[in-house]
């Protein structure tokens, strides 16, 4: 996890001014990937006393827009924030309780991840989410409180 002085030079290397709000959300990214912006208010609020919500959220659109964090949404969740960006990398999500992990591009024979036609557009990234239940919720019955995507969403009938 990068120090203080890392995330002043990323956020300059951006062409950013350094500003304690910045410092702080910056920081709470990094240290807690994948987590929503009410987890990131508090998570700022701990690095500096008093940080407002929008503030907060003026900070995540702009390091978004810089592509110095990455914004995510799974279907039927709130937006999630990290700082893992620059590589095409995917997610896995656990359909009972929401945990996200970070996975690497497939491996081996994937011909869903080429388009079956362009429409002239030059593709340089493919989003895969795959979807599942985590180590934690898989030795446990689901119940049917958990959030889950539509059946059809899912690739069933």
């Amino acid at each position: 996890m990068p120090d203080a002085a890392d995330l002043e030079r990323v956020l300059r290397a951006a062409g950013l001014r350094v500003t304690r709000p910045r410092l702080a959300v910056l920081d709470a990214v990094y240290a807690h990937p994948h987590v929503d912006t009410d987890a990131l208010i508090a998570a700022a609020r701990a690095r500096m006393d008093a940080v407002s919500h929008q503030a907060v959220y003026d900070v995540l659109r702009i390091l978004t827009d810089r592509g110095l964090v990455r914004r995510i949404q799974p279907q039927g969740s709130v937006a999630r924030y990290e700082a893992r960006v620059g590589d095409n990398h995917h997610h896995l999500v656990c359909r009972s309780c929401g945990a996200i992990s970070d996975v690497d591009c497939a491996v081996g024979e994937a011909p869903c991840l080429t388009p079956s036609t362009d429409e002239g557009f030059l593709v340089d990234e493919a989003e895969v989410i795959y979807w599942g239940r985590c180590r934690s919720c898989a030795t446990t019955p689901a119940t049917s409180a958990a959030p889950d995507r539509p059946a059809t969403q899912r690739g069933t009938p």
